[in-house]
């Protein structure tokens, strides 16, 4: 999934007969989406698919999305800042030409996302509510794909929502956080965005280590598998059993606060103008003292208060992990198929 590149990877051609003289099962069509801005989760979704690269009986369309007005990496303090309001409020930005035309048919979707503000980037919700995408994604199942720091649920919530638009269902989801302690990720997170440098001094390094990128192909050897026996066609989940999605229901309080203070102050920058408009700076630097005290108050607090009544929390907090760990689950009964 680099910049720029779509490729088809083709079997060999429908018209080939098999011994007994009938035509040779249809390869099944797999469509990848995905918009990148480190590389780190181009490096993710190729390694889930390399078995359906390397399997003869798949096609793979990748669709890299690319933003008519580029996003910058590493980011500017400022345009990191201006990218908050729209992506809180899910405001699409316009993308170059899809090489898609809206009329292929595809078995499967894979669609590969960042987490921006607690919501889907801004690149793939452009893609979600492009005209294309219904006519693509209608009744079609959807892998989704997500590389973030630690906190997706809100953002998954959202994907669903944008997804069940298009009528699409989601039959999986994948994903893999930064492994570091959640207040140690305040700090090396953004050094690594604005400054292009997962290392800030003997801190572990920013973003998703390397063993799990590479570990994270049991994924595509289970999606090539279950390919073959048609089951994206059922209800059930492809990846349960390989630990495909843990959830950490501890920070649910903390993603519903910062979802809130995104969409309300999101709602007062927007008034003051778009994205780049010279009101905005100061706005946002009021918004980065009160983002400082938030996360500084309720992370913590949140966290203690958690360890605290973790005992009365259980029944509440095993629900929430469990409704957000669907439909692929933390279960790992399956993995010694797919890792050796």
């Amino acid at each position: 999934m680099d910049a720029g590149t779509n490729s088809v990877h083709s079997s060999p051609p429908n018209s080939k007969k098999e011994d007994d003289g009938s035509a040779a099962p249809r390869p099944k069509r797999v469509l990848v989406i995905g918009y990148s801005q480190s590389g780190q989760l181009t490096r993710i979704a190729e390694r889930i698919l390399a078995p359906l690269r390397q399997a003869g009986d798949m096609e793979l369309r990748v669709e890299t999305l690319s933003p008519r007005q580029p996003y910058p990496f590493p980011w500017t303090f400022f345009s990191f800042l201006d990218a908050f309001p729209e992506s809180a409020h899910l405001v699409a930005p316009e993308l170059e030409p899809l090489t898609l035309r809206g009329d292929e048919d595809f078995d499967l979707v894979i669609l590969t996302y960042q987490v921006w503000f607690l919501a889907p980037s801004l690149p793939v919700t452009a893609f979600l509510k492009h005209p294309l995408a219904q006519r693509l994604l209608r009744g079609k199942p959807v892998v989704t794909v997500i590389a973030c720091r630690n906190m997706w649920m809100m953002a998954q919530e959202k994907m669903k929502q944008l997804l069940s638009d298009c009528g699409a269902r989601v039959i999986d989801n994948v994903v893999l956080t930064d492994p570091s302690p959640t207040l140690l990720t305040l700090v090396t997170t953004p050094y690594w965005l604005l400054t292009g440098r997962k290392r800030l001094l003997a801190l572990p390094a920013a973003g998703i280590d390397d063993d799990s990128i590479e570990r994270a192909q049991r994924f595509g050897c289970a999606l090539r598998d279950g390919l073959r026996r048609d089951a994206e066609r059922g209800q059930a989940a492809m990846l349960q059993g390989l630990s495909a999605c843990v959830a950490d229901p501890r920070l649910y309080v903390s993603e519903r606060a910062g979802t809130r203070s995104f969409y309300l102050w999101g709602k007062l920058l927007r008034a003051a103008g778009g994205p780049g408009t010279p009101w905005r700076k100061p706005l946002l630097m009021l918004y980065v003292v009160f983002l400082i005290l938030l996360i500084l108050s309720v992370v913590p607090v949140s966290l203690l208060l958690q360890a605290a009544l973790r005992p009365w929390l259980k029944p509440q907090l095993a629900a929430l992990k469990q409704r957000f760990e669907m439909p692929s689950g933390s279960g790992q009964e399956r993995m010694g198929m797919y890792e050796h």
